[in-house]
């Protein structure tokens, strides 16, 4: 088994019933071919960098998981005959690939996430700002300018 991560945009005009059906029908895809889904999460509506199938939005989520090859290869075969998919990208990860593993791993970043807020407040309660950096007036920053002779300037042109 390996793991594998699979994003998928949609269409933003889609009802929540209709992306929660895609979404469980992909997780009942994977718990059949005896995957393991480490998480599942919806990104929202966003706009595209630039129009897909002429859809200038789109809804994303992402799906984690553990398993085959058959696993990617029917979910990408069900992605690429569905309308309703825009667009998708499947990566295969590092990572552990038992239920077991992915439990602990998902407890670990738990934890992290946990200590980062609690350093957060911490911090925010002192007064301190968290990743701020102070700017030095304007007067006293270097200025970064380059002298052009006549020549180059008038040559520059031609």
């Amino acid at each position: 088994m390996q793991r594998y991560e699979v994003v998928a945009i949609v269409l933003a005009d889609l009802n929540e019933d209709d992306i929660t059906a895609l979404i469980e029908r992909i997780q009942t895809i994977i718990t059949e071919r005896k995957g393991v889904i480490a998480k599942v999460d919806k990104w929202g509506k966003r706009h595209l960098a630039y129009e897909i199938k002429k859809q200038r939005d789109g809804y994303y989520f992402l799906i984690d998981f553990a398993g085959d090859g058959s696993v990617v290869n029917e979910i990408e075969r069900n992605f690429k005959i569905d309308d309703r998919v825009v667009k998708f990208m499947t990566v295969k990860k590092e990572g552990a690939t038992t239920a077991e593993g992915i439990e602990q791993e998902a407890a670990a970043a738990e934890a992290k996430r946990a200590q980062a807020k609690i350093d957060a407040e911490a911090a925010a309660a002192e007064g301190k700002a968290v990743n701020q950096i102070e700017r030095a007036p304007r007067e006293a920053r270097p200025h970064a300018r380059r002298n052009y002779n006549k020549e180059e300037a008038q040559t520059k042109g031609e």
